[in-house]
């Protein structure tokens, strides 16, 4: 009986690769962001030929406004798909560009003077965290190509403590000659 399990053992493993699982929905999920980007990439198609046909007399210009700004925010989500699809990995930075320019079109298009006070507060609030967030990604190291911030922030400071060591008994060296 024993042996009877033994040599499923191996059929098993074959079966329940994790790598090729893993593999197998990689490919997956990036079938599926292809899609995503030729919708939205037809999708842009079509915005950009409503913009035209509203650039047709009579011009209305809080119309042709919101088209152009909503063509910038297609674009800045099909950059993200594309830097998704090249890297494997979300960019913090144009989600966040993404966000800010979506708030900024809603204030443009309808006017500051129409939306309620408190909605205007919350959403400076919110900006300004969006701000805050892109400044502080500047200082956030990278975490993909291989790059791994914890044994980059350890060698540094092995180095700094070595440079220390060293300096300590370069000066001691100095005291005995003394």
């Amino acid at each position: 009986m024993y042996e009877s399990l033994k040599n499923t053992s191996p059929q098993r493993k074959s079966w329940l690769n994790l790598n090729r699982i893993v593999n197998i929905l990689e490919v997956i999920q990036d079938a599926i962001v292809i899609c995503l980007c030729l919708g939205l990439f037809s999708f842009m198609v079509l915005q950009l030929y409503s913009m035209v046909l509203s650039l047709l007399p009579p011009v209305q210009f809080q119309v042709v406004t919101a088209d152009i700004l909503s063509l910038l925010i297609w674009v800045e989500l099909f950059r993200l798909l594309i830097i998704y699809l090249k890297e494997q990995r979300i960019s913090i930075g144009v989600a966040v560009e993404v966000a800010i320019v979506s708030v900024l079109r809603e204030f443009i298009v309808r006017g500051v003077l129409e939306i309620p006070s408190t909605q205007v507060l919350a959403t400076c609030a919110f900006l300004l965290v969006l701000g805050t967030l892109m400044v502080i990604r500047v200082w956030l190291p990278p975490t993909f190509d291989g790059i791994d911030p914890e044994h980059t922030v350890s060698q540094r400071h092995q180095q700094r403590s070595t440079a220390k060591k060293v300096q300590n008994n370069g000066n001691h060296a100095i005291l005995a000659k003394n």
